[in-house]
């Protein structure tokens, strides 16, 4: 039975960093993009960005360029997403999510439970 459990989430001041992890069992992704989304209250799921299988290809979305890094370790069959100056607006349930091709394609396959970050003001 395939499983994405994310860890690492939690409350932390603006300003502050957090660092969420991915962990993958049941099956091996390393020829899988896998990408990291966000569901703010009241909305709907969004991308925050994706990596390819290799690693060698990441995508980030405008609102997190520069605070945010996805990475992967394929030996350990995780994910992460290292979050770094955090601001209030980055609270949400955040998800992982492997896609069906080695590059994003958009078709996602599995998806994480989701884990809360909570920032304060």
């Amino acid at each position: 039975q395939v499983q994405l459990v994310e860890s690492g989430g939690g409350l932390v001041q603006t300003g502050g960093s957090l660092r969420l992890s991915c962990a993958a069992s049941g099956r091996t992704f390393s020829n899988n993009a896998m990408a990291w989304f966000r569901r703010f209250p009241g909305s709907e799921r969004g991308l925050v960005g994706h990596i390819s299988g290799s690693g060698g290809y990441i995508y980030y979305v405008d609102a997190v360029k520069g605070r945010f890094t996805i990475s992967r370790d394929n030996a350990k069959n995780t994910l992460y997403l290292q979050m770094n100056s955090l601001q209030p607006n980055d609270t949400a349930v955040y998800y992982c999510a492997v896609d069906q091709r080695s590059s994003w394609t958009n078709t996602i396959t599995y998806w994480g439970r989701g884990t809360q970050v909570t920032v304060s003001s």
